[in-house]
């Protein structure tokens, strides 16, 4: 009861939020599936079509349930489900760790820390990222039913086994149709199958390698579902997201730094921001100690895990759930962000709390530096939780603080710039947008909105100066496919026009507005050709 009231208390200030620029028109405001609610057309769609770069059937499902109920413009019922769910996601590590430890304390510390920590208010606050909350919601059920199955093994009566391991399968499945990133899940079993769960061993408690061959067997069906999930994302995001390009070299470099940042940020969550741009470069010193670090800790969790295996789960759990979006392979413009810490984050969490208990095992005040210790990093985490929260309220209080605590950040530059742009500010728009392309000349999205902003302005050579260089950059986008023929035919360009409806149209065959735009072009060359 202290755990969810705590979190519902905390997080209560999100339900007076309103929407933000940044992906929540993609997925609510601006999508006609999402906004019509509830239908079986909407469900078809969901399940068929990949949208915003993603195959997200069960997400894209919710959001419909949230405009059926609430409406696509309320924002405070999607913010109040959200919230939900990070609440509900608590208890469930909480009774999963129970389950599987029978330590009270130290699964209830560590699902404080996942309830409270600031670098999950991204999660929650933001109504775009229903994917993280709700593929945790089934991470954890997964888990849990898991957990029951193996219990179940153990127990003279081994009728429940079975449906629970297909109720475990089905949980895992409605995971990955609300986010694919939990397509690491198998390989976190195995962890648990190692600790807490005790299977690597045999009845003489010794490693048994037969064991361990019967507990990868008992994953494939969860590996089949692994890789046609792999199949539908990397068919979702081919060519959907403008990415640039960086070498495999930099990104390598990118994932060590980026390991580093995500542990700095646990322990001192401090700056913490909507976008993290990549920079022109890392320092060649910083690398090489950052992959040390990660080669030392990860060597030395290893050779202790015989006598403290919780230091080898909790640490595989972060690293291997990170793999998917560590920036191996590259979408989109940010080089990390605190929403993908949501899960593994778990895995320090688990250190933390097991590792300090080991710590003072020999200290004749262990309980009283442990309440001292948990409650002093619980409290800094509400605290510092509750100051992050109000950079949420709206886009400008959001981008403007995302600039103020990063450097040259061209995506949040030009976010900020639609925000002002949104409240007719168009000058100081422009402002953002010059400063977006000062640092990134080849990011589409800016060289597309200060085209539109310069249209607003009167500037009409200027903005098609940069309306075309973003179609030239980005030329699978049809939403500047389609505003920059709108563009051309409102300055008698009818054959541009045409062509780039045409693209729009080969991207995305169900865009109904360039379809009747194309059509009524067509019918109008149609007439005149007749007339002459």
């Amino acid at each position: 009861m202290a755990l969810a009231t705590g979190t519902l208390l905390l997080y209560c200030p999100v339900l007076f939020h309103g929407f933000i620029n940044y992906d929540d028109p993609d997925y609510i405001l601006d999508n006609p599936h999402v906004k019509a609610g509830l239908t079986w057309p909407g469900i078809v769609w969901a399940f068929q079509n990949s949208y915003a770069a993603n195959w997200h059937p069960l997400t894209w499902i919710s959001h419909m349930a949230d405009c059926q109920l609430f409406g696509y413009n309320h924002p405070a019922g999607h913010h109040l489900v959200n919230l939900l769910l990070h609440t509900a996601n608590a208890l469930l590590l909480f009774l999963l760790l129970n389950i599987m430890t029978g330590s009270q304390w130290r699964s209830a510390f560590v699902a404080a820390l996942f309830a409270w920590h600031p670098l999950h208010v991204e999660s929650v606050a933001w109504a775009a990222e229903r994917k993280d909350v709700l593929s945790a919601f089934f991470w954890m059920l997964t888990l849990i039913a898991y957990a029951q199955y193996v219990k179940s093994l153990s127990s003279v009566n081994r009728s429940p086994a079975i449906p629970n391991y297909l109720l475990a399968l089905l949980f895992f499945a409605c995971g990955l149709m609300s986010k694919p990133m939990v397509v690491t899940l198998p390989c976190v079993l195995l962890l648990l199958d190692f600790w807490p769960l005790k299977r690597f061993v045999g009845s003489d408690l010794k490693f048994s390698v037969k064991n361990v061959s019967t507990l990868i067997l008992d994953k494939i069906p969860f590996f089949v579902l692994v890789a046609g999930s792999c199949v539908m994302t990397l068919n979702a995001q081919k060519g959907a997201i403008w990415t640039g390009s960086l070498p495999v070299s930099f990104r390598l470099a990118n994932t060590a730094m980026s390991y580093v940042r995500y542990i700095s940020k646990i322990f001192y969550p401090t700056d913490l921001a909507l976008i993290y741009p990549y920079p022109h470069s890392w320092p060649l010193a910083g690398v090489v100690g950052a992959a040390a670090a990660l080669i030392i800790v990860t060597l030395a969790f290893i050779l202790a895990a015989k006598r403290f295996p919780y230091l080898l789960v909790g640490w595989f759990w972060f690293l291997g759930t990170l793999v998917p979006v560590i920036g191996l392979v590259q979408v989109g413009v940010q080089s990390m962000a605190d929403r993908y810490t949501y899960l593994p984050s778990v895995g320090i969490f688990i250190i933390i709390a097991w590792g300090t208990n080991d710590l003072l095992r020999s200290s004749p005040r262990k309980r009283d530096i442990c309440i001292l210790a948990g409650g002093a990093a619980l409290i800094t985490c509400l605290v510092l939780t509750s100051l992050q929260l109000r950079y949420w309220q709206n886009s400008l209080t959001l981008f403007y603080h995302v600039v103020l605590v990063t450097k040259d950040n061209y995506a949040a530059e030009d976010c900020l710039g639609k925000t002002l742009d949104g409240i007719g500010q168009l000058k100081l728009a422009e402002q953002n947008y010059e400063e977006a392309l000062r640092v990134e000349p080849d990011y589409p999205m800016t060289q597309f909105d200060l085209g539109m902003n310069l249209l607003k302005q009167g500037d009409a050579n200027g903005a098609s100066n940069h309306l075309a260089t973003a179609i030239q950059l980005w030329p699978y986008n049809p939403v500047m496919q389609y505003d920059f023929a709108i563009f051309l035919w409102q300055h008698g360009n009818l054959e541009g026009a045409t062509n780039h409806l045409t693209a729009a149209l080969s991207v995305k065959p169900d865009f109904v507005e360039a379809r009747q735009m194309l059509e009524r072009i067509q019918t109008n060359s149609v007439a005149n050709h007749s007339t002459h």
